[in-house]
């Protein structure tokens, strides 16, 4: 079902790569990235303020850490970011020996536990990966991945999602909510055969699925629940 909803333009600086946009509510601030310039974007809603920070390395997504922190996934790690200066301390390496791979889509899990994905930065067929941050280790969860992307999870953490934009597929996978690791293997909820690529995705309290697909649409999807 598609439905048309109001838009404006919160930037007019066009990014070569957009990727990771994130809300924090607690500061009315949203965060974005531009991967392949090295920038990260702030946006004060309120006062229409954006500030454009360069990173030096390509960087896809953030979770708030603190008032004064954050947490970036960035080509070689996680790092944990100053808000007051924008010095970046490594936290953890992640796929730092592979100079032929980038971060991708993330998310943050309802019991905080950090996904992150990775992938060929020629998006190479199978050469990405999805990883979970729980009480400070980095474990592989899936692999074989093109282009991990619509990383989100159900309102009460029991499912995740994720998608593999080079094959316009939406999986499932059923989690354990205290900490948002995988119970099983995923499976195959959407096959996607119309226009635009299955990208970054959110599910709303309903427990639907709100996908944003590659060519500026948006599908409202079902979940199976």
């Amino acid at each position: 079902m598609m439905e048309q909803v109001p838009t404006s333009i919160l930037c007019a600086e066009r990014c070569h790569l957009g990727e990771g946009p994130t809300y924090d509510a607690a500061t009315d601030t949203a965060w974005w990235f531009d991967i392949l310039e090295g920038k990260l974007f702030e946006a004060h809603l309120v006062s229409g303020q954006v500030r454009i920070h360069r990173l030096g390395k390509m960087a896809s997504a953030l979770a708030r850490i603190d008032a004064e922190h954050q947490l970036i996934a960035a080509e070689d790690g996680l790092y944990i970011r100053s808000i007051r200066d924008g010095a970046m301390t490594l936290y953890r390496p992640l796929e730092a020996d592979n100079p032929r791979s980038r971060s991708n889509d993330a998310r943050v899990h309802p019991s905080g536990t950090f996904w992150i994905g990775t992938m060929g930065r020629k998006a190479e067929a199978g050469a990405g990966s999805i990883y979970a941050l729980h009480c400070g280790e980095i474990s592989k969860l899936f692999a074989n991945i093109t282009i991990p992307n619509a990383i989100c999870f159900s309102p009460d953490g029991g499912i995740g999602y994720f998608a593999d934009t080079a094959k316009n597929e939406l999986y499932r996978v059923a989690l354990d909510p205290a900490t948002g690791l995988p119970r099983g293997a995923p499976e195959a909820l959407l096959e996607h055969r119309g226009i635009g690529g299955l990208d970054g995705a959110v599910v709303d309290a309903d427990g639907l699925i709100w996908n944003a697909l590659g060519r500026r649409l948006r599908r409202r999807l079902q979940s199976a629940r």
